[in-house]
């Protein structure tokens, strides 16, 4: 019996040199090892029917459900600066679009599916370690509050992999508003395919952006969109690791956890990836990184903004010139909100930013940090408690100017600053011990993510940094 979705493929619609049409290689000996009920619920899925064999097999990209159109999607992109005028999804496939019971239209992509036309020298395959980091942050991410794809399964696929040694592999289904970048953008761009670039946009538009007027007001809706994603991303400490122009999602999501990392004691220039030795997406490059990205997607639309080339510079210049105030903006909501302030004073920005530089000097973890403003323990994650001392009187000074209780500030800043990420050295817990078929600790680290701004005895452990020898100094894109 072949499975059966509701699948509606407006992407497939597109002309076909947006994609390879093609199906996932199947593998092995699939097996479940977790499947989110709640998103499968949300996507209007039959949890049983996805825990099946039928289901498993879809999962795993050896049986493709009706309805599906499968297909591997072609972008280019800037990588480290460098451009590649051919990516694509390399060892992803789009198996089609549900629309939601709350009328939103998502991709469903196999993530590990095996090697297509983009595959360049890779194997088209994911090693466990790599979809389980991926399930673990980015529903994470969701449960934050933060746009992000999401984990819809994670399946082993009975098969070894080689990497640096044979690794056992597995597939990730994931799910997002779409998976349209500023790569795919820039794909037709390079090929003067003003044809394609117009069809893309409207594609654009009608899904993402039914408000934005014509190609310069798609550029507007994706800069807010991303201006707000990345303030989100400072707020919790959060370290892309590989912000190349063909890992930025048109639609405003966090995609493409590969090196990603949460901080553990802060510091601005922090660098996870291993392969970003110059430190150009460092946690204090990410905006800048930001507008580098969405000036190369203002470059690919130039064709489509008239005739007058001069002119069409000059406005997508002057649009794109309002994302530093749109961040700056959404940066200090964020971090307001995180000190326990409601409303705006001339002053704010300076405060919080000496408290970082506080941060900075006396290595505080930055989660507990903030957690513990609302419970005056925050003292106790500097190494000089006096700095911390001297930076809260002025502090209480500004919160005094507040009419906002001390009780209704201490629940806003709880509900603002997270007691539970998921911190590197516990998802490495949870990496080596699923080597071992000890998914035990995947599940509780989800559990304690899954409510990051509540504290349980259970989440305790959560909570703690990693001693020296815990701490994790890289983190690796699987591919």
């Amino acid at each position: 019996m072949t499975l059966s979705l509701p699948f509606d493929n407006s992407y497939a619609r597109l002309p076909d040199r947006f994609f390879t049409k093609m199906a996932p290689t199947p593998v092995d000996g699939p097996s479940l090892i977790r499947l989110n009920e709640g998103l499968a619920a949300e996507l209007g899925l039959d949890p049983a029917a996805l825990r099946s064999a039928d289901g498993v097999a879809m999962l795993a990209g050896n049986a493709v459900p009706a309805g599906a159109e499968p297909l591997a999607q072609v972008y280019a992109g800037h990588q480290f600066g460098g451009w590649s005028p051919q990516l694509g999804d390399g060892r992803a496939i789009l198996l089609g679009e549900v629309v939601a019971h709350n009328g939103q239209r998502r991709d469903i992509q196999l993530k590990g599916a095996g090697r297509t036309p983009y595959s360049r020298l890779g194997d088209g395959r994911a090693w466990l370690g790599p979809v389980l980091r991926e399930y673990i942050v980015s529903e994470a991410m969701h449960a934050l509050g933060i746009p992000t794809t999401r984990a819809l399964a994670a399946v082993a696929t009975g098969e070894d992999i080689l990497r640096e040694t044979a690794l056992p592999g597995a597939v990730l289904t994931r799910v997002a508003a779409s998976h349209i970048r500023v790569g795919t953008f820039q794909y037709f761009a390079a090929r003067n395919d003003a044809e394609a670039l117009r069809a893309l946009t409207d594609h654009v538009i009608a899904r993402h952006y039914p408000d934005a007027s014509g190609p310069l007001g798609l550029l507007k809706g994706v800069i807010a969109a991303q201006a707000k994603l990345i303030a989100q991303w400072m707020g919790v400490g959060f370290i892309h690791g590989v912000m190349n122009t063909d890992n930025m999602a048109i639609s405003g999501e966090t995609i493409d956890y590969g090196p990603c990392a949460f901080m553990d004691g802060y510091h601005p220039t922090t660098v996870f990836s291993s392969i970003d030795r110059q430190g150009r997406y460092a946690y204090n490059k990410q905006a800048d990184i930001g507008v580098w990205n969405l000036a190369q997607l203002a470059t690919a639309i130039l064709p489509l903004l008239g005739d007058d080339q001069d002119a069409a510079i000059d406005e997508a210049t002057e649009v794109l010139h309002s994302f530093p105030d749109m961040f700056k903006a959404a940066w200090l909501e964020v971090f307001r909100a995180k000190v326990g302030l409601t409303t705006a004073e001339d002053g704010d920005a300076e405060l919080i930013h000496q408290l970082l530089d506080r941060m900075a000097t006396n290595g505080a973890d930055f989660t507990n940090t903030f957690r513990a403003l609302s419970t005056d323990a925050a003292r106790d994650q500097f190494s000089d408690p006096t700095a911390f001392d001297t930076w809260a009187e002025a502090w209480k000074t500004r919160l005094s100017r507040e009419a906002q209780s001390s009780d209704a500030r201490k629940v806003q800043m709880n509900a603002t600053n997270p007691a539970v990420i998921p911190r590197n050295h516990r998802v490495e817990e949870v990496i080596q011990a699923a080597l071992s078929d000890d998914f035990a600790p995947f599940e509780n680290l989800l559990m304690a993510t899954a409510q990051p701004f509540g504290e349980t005895p259970a989440s305790t452990k959560f909570t703690t940094p990693p001693t020296p020898a815990e701490v994790v100094h890289q983190t690796f894109c699987g591919t």
